[in-house]
């Protein structure tokens, strides 16, 4: 199967050389998309996806509301937990260096029906989490001027005003990212790129100066004062950084996008998601300990908001959330790209409706327009269910990252079947080195002690996130459906799936039939 180079692009841009167009010919596909990605493109897919100042200043408040100053632990518990997943993934990236990751590796572990649902929780998923990391807005704008505010009364995100003016902010958002996954492959690299550099700096920054005015000795993370004991701290507190911790992948959702994949994503996902989990667990400890008063009640409703402006002054605190806001910003156009990718990844194999339509990209630009629409489009209709009820806020949250772990465990564990059963988790054809004519990164002995675990503790994590608190997802009680949300989301995601796929099977039989 040969590649072309698309009119206006380069050989090399375009990954059509001898090495990146071969490998991927190698597994049936043709180089469609735009090879343009180096080795930080790579790493800025994973870590926007992941965002920490957007997911970190969304979630902080929700986690100290029932853990107290200890929910801080629970995030080297997630962090550990998600580097013995993303350690795994980065051997699988080496492999199989494909758009789709989630999808294509499931696929490739175990069956083709197994791989398909796998893919489809994943991107049903990742439009949630467009629309969850879109309401995020909400947490900074009208913090930075009462102007975005646009519907009046109580900016706070729990409450009726400011859950439906996060709706409105989170289209406007949506318009934006879906026009530039429309522009042109480099394009979006380059904003993406920027964006993670300012969100880098912004981090740093910030955990500088909470650090710097800090009122408090860290000896106070060893108290809850939340809504729970240690117990709730642990789990419902580590909601935080579960949801904060996901993304990694993104790396190998762009293999097809990145120059010499082979070596670059295995590494960019790991660094990705190592340096995030960083700045991130220094973010949660300065919040903490910077925080003016930690009984008054603002640090579990406004969340690391409220500490930059009373702590760093309102000049220096504005500033700084705009940073935040451009990272909300950039986080949900590489959110938005890496649902896409797996959307064009499956149409192009047949496998999902309008596939046609969805597998097809812009000899131009380099990008699958019809994904791009579909996720922005669907992610602004799950964004206004925020309307409804700030409830919906949470909901959409908790909902989405339960789905991206039940797709990570479909993944870690099929994995882990085959090496228990001796079998490999390459291709048997595949090659031993990477594009540098290096080994391939392995685990080695390491590799099914790394994936027994990492399985474990996904199967925990997405029982932990789905299970119906009512204390957490419906606490004014009186509203079932949200107390279930995740649960029901989950249950009619697989529904829907399986329908599909009865129907197609159906309709393939009578078509061989006839």
């Amino acid at each position: 199967m040969t590649a072309t180079a698309p009119p206006g692009v380069r050989q090399d841009e375009a990954g059509t050389g001898p090495r990146d167009s071969v490998a991927l010919a190698g597994f049936g596909y043709q180089q469609e998309l735009h090879r343009t990605m180096g080795r930080y493109a790579s790493f800025a897919a994973g870590f926007s996806f992941i965002s920490v100042l957007t997911t970190v200043f969304q979630f902080f408040a929700f986690g100290f509301s029932f853990g107290g100053a200890a929910f801080f632990w629970t995030w080297p518990v997630v962090l550990v937990g998600q580097l013995l997943v993303a350690a795994c993934f980065a051997e699988l990236a080496a492999r199989y260096p494909l758009s789709g990751a989630i999808y294509q590796w499931a696929t490739r572990l175990s069956s083709p029906a197994f791989g398909w649902f796998a893919g489809w929780i994943m991107v049903i998923g990742q439009i949630v989490v467009v629309a969850a990391a879109a309401l995020a807005l909400q947490v900074v704008l009208p913090a930075i001027w009462s102007g975005f505010q646009l519907l009046g009364g109580d900016p706070a995100p729990t409450t009726p005003t400011g859950a439906a003016n996060a709706a409105l902010l989170a289209v406007v958002l949506l318009v934006l990212t879906t026009t530039v996954n429309l522009l042109d492959n480099r394009i979006m690299s380059a904003v993406n790129r920027v964006g993670v550099t300012a969100e880098i700096i912004g981090a740093v920054l910030i955990v500088v100066l909470l650090f710097t005015h800090a009122e408090r000795g860290p000896g106070i993370t060893l108290h809850t004062g939340g809504q729970g004991g240690a117990i709730g701290a642990l789990l419902v507190g580590s909601f935080t950084a579960a949801y904060v911790l996901i993304g990694f992948d993104s790396a190998g959702e762009m293999s097809e996008e990145t120059r010499s994949p082979r070596r670059t994503a295995p590494r960019t996902i790991l660094l990705a998601l190592a340096s995030a989990g960083v700045l991130g667990g220094l973010l949660v400890l300065g919040g903490v300990l910077a925080a003016p008063d930690l009984t008054d009640g603002r640090l579990a409703t406004e969340g690391l908001s409220y500490v930059l402006t009373s702590s760093l002054g309102d000049g220096v605190g504005r500033a700084l959330l705009a940073d935040v806001a451009v990272a909300i910003a950039v986080a949900t156009l590489a959110i938005q790209t890496s649902g896409s990718r797996m959307l064009f990844s499956m149409a192009r194999d047949g496998v999902l409706p309008c596939s046609a339509l969805l597998s097809r990209v812009s000899p131009r630009t380099g990008m699958p327009a019809a994904p791009a629409l579909l996720v922005g489009v669907a992610a602004a209709a799950l964004g206004l269910l925020n309307l409804a009820s700030p409830e919906a806020f949470l909901a959409i949250g908790t909902t989405c990252i339960a789905m991206l772990y039940l797709a990570y465990t479909m993944v870690t564990g099929p994995m882990l079947w085959q090496r228990l059963r001796g079998a490999p988790v390459a291709p048997a054809d595949g090659p031993l080195h990477d594009e540098t004519g290096r080994p391939l990164f392995s685990l080695g002995r390491w590799g099914l002690p790394v994936n027994a675990l990492a399985f474990v503790y996904g199967v925990g994590m997405t029982v932990n996130l789905a299970w119906p608190r009512a204390a957490v997802y419906d606490p004014a009680g009186g509203h079932w459906y949200f107390q279930w949300f995740t649960v029901l989301f989950l249950a009619v995601t697989v529904a829907l799936g399986a329908v599909y796929r009865t129907g197609r099977a159906r309709k393939v039989t009578s078509t061989l039939a006839g």
